[in-house]
């Protein structure tokens, strides 16, 4: 059963800003894990600002640049349907479709999947978890096998995001709006590393909101997929992921951004495979070393080592399909 608190229906952002501004409050996009949360007692509200009136955060648009802007709360399945997105920017397409299931993605907005919360079992159980403001990470010598392989040393949680790496590798960026100002995030920068604030998740303040997130025109010659590991072909979150951007020209590489999901509490970028791509022209050899470079580093617990062969098969995976599309 969801617990009492005030229930505010902005009208425009200042609105909302202003509401947020006035007292404590939480922000209620699509709701699909903010009311979980509230109705599991994973956390509490004096008040809850819905932004469902402010037609302004949502739609897809083009702006004079060439770069694309998606309102916060456009809904997953609109993402996924749009075929401008689907045609200049295959990475994002391909994450919006592998979100939760149609009824989530139909509900679901862009805005609350960046800012969702963990999906740990103790953080979302009744453990007074580090992160919950207790003063210890249960799945470190726990139940741990979907948690992270890097970044941890706090908390081990993965961040469930897919259109976050996406978006990273995208170098899309966010657009924050505050009650004095507003400010421009990388997707990249956006969520807070375990290892600096285990209590956040974002970097959002309190009294700020995430209004958009803008997409660059994409360069030329580029490629881009992403593709996740789950329990089930549906619903599950990834226990692996990659999120790939590469920029061509001829058969080399001439930049690339590797993000991987299910991998850290944030989405983890691993710049040891971008130095072994770029400048390649993708021969097995190079695939093959790219792949053992995206482990490098990890510190699997005692249940997730399985997830090492995981990463490096799907780096192999999406590497091989990215250079048959040339």
């Amino acid at each position: 059963m969801l617990p009492k608190f005030n229930y505010a229906r902005a009208t425009s952002i200042d609105n909302a800003l202003a509401i947020l501004n006035d007292r404590p409050a939480l922000i209620h996009a699509g709701g699909t894990d903010l009311l979980g949360c509230l109705r599991d007692g994973i956390f509490s509200a004096d008040t809850v600002v819905s932004l469902s009136a402010i037609q302004e955060l949502e739609g897809i648009r083009t702006a004079a640049d060439g770069s694309i802007r998606i309102g916060a709360l456009t809904s997953i399945a609109d993402i996924a349907a749009d075929t401008m997105i689907g045609r200049r920017y295959e990475t994002l397409a391909q994450a919006a479709v592998a979100v939760a299931s149609p009824q989530l993605r139909n509900q679901g907005t862009l805005g609350g999947n960046l800012c969702q919360k963990p999906r740990c079992w103790y953080y979302r159980g009744d453990f007074d978890c580090l992160r919950k403001g207790g003063e210890k990470c249960f799945a470190y010598d726990g139940e741990n096998q979907y948690h992270c392989i890097f970044g941890g040393d706090l908390c081990y949680i993965v961040h469930p995001s897919d259109i976050a790496p996406a978006l990273a590798a995208l170098g899309a960026v966010c657009r924050i709006s505050g009650p004095a100002s507003s400010r421009s995030v990388a997707v990249e920068s956006f969520h807070v590393p375990a290892t600096e604030d285990p209590r956040r998740e974002t970097v959002l303040e309190v009294d700020e909101i995430l209004t958009e997130v803008v997409l660059p025109p994409p360069a030329s010659g580029l490629r881009s997929s992403y593709r996740k590991v789950r329990e089930r072909g549906a619903w599950d979150f990834a226990i692996a992921g990659v999120a790939l951007a590469l920029v061509f020209e001829g058969d080399t590489v001439t930049s690339a951004d590797v993000f991987l999901s299910g991998a850290a509490p944030v989405p983890w970028r691993s710049t040891a495979t971008e130095d072994i791509i770029t400048g390649s022209t993708l021969d097995a050899a190079t695939i093959a070393k790219a792949a053992t470079a995206t482990i490098e580093g990890a510190e699997p617990l005692a249940k997730n080592g399985y997830k090492l062969p995981l990463f490096e098969g799907l780096v192999t995976e999406q590497l091989e399909a990215i250079k048959g599309r040339g």
